[in-house]
């Protein structure tokens, strides 16, 4: 794969994507439930998630998942090494989640930021994303780990 080239990442690519993410600081992997090697090949099999991904200089410098519900696609998991920020890494990274969902005929397309998540929200707004102040989001979890 050419340097910083988007690809689409499989299970071969799990323990690097894995480890991609923790030096991102997601806070909210769950890798024994959620986002587990398990867990991600049952979401890939579904054939509604995909994962992109790019390298630069042989390891994995971002990611981002794009899944849907059939009728609003959802950005999640964007993660850029904190090596590789501030570079346009994420920006593409949304473009081309984007290009999946539009592809698989999706047309609205949502993406949940942590509220503390200055710098997320601000690259959304980046890419064309709106704020919505009138959302709520409540889950309901059968454990921690999902």
């Amino acid at each position: 794969m050419a340097e910083g080239m988007i690809r689409e990442l499989d299970l071969d690519d799990y323990n690097e994507l894995l480890k991609l993410w923790k030096r991102a600081g997601l806070h909210s992997l769950k890798p024994h439930g959620r986002d587990s090697v398990d867990a991600l090949s049952r979401q890939l099999a579904s054939g509604v998630q995909t994962i992109l991904g790019v390298e630069i200089n042989g390891r994995l410098a971002g990611a981002v998942v794009a899944t849907h519900d059939s009728r609003k696609g959802w950005i999640n998991r964007l993660a850029v090494d904190p090596s590789y920020r501030r570079r346009g890494y994420g920006a593409r990274l949304v473009r081309a989640a984007e290009e999946v969902l539009r592809d698989q005929g999706i047309r609205i397309i949502a993406a949940l930021v942590d509220c503390g998540n200055r710098k997320s929200l601000a690259l959304f707004e980046r890419c064309g994303y709106a704020v919505s102040s009138d959302i709520y989001y409540v889950s309901k979890r059968d454990s921690d780990e999902v």
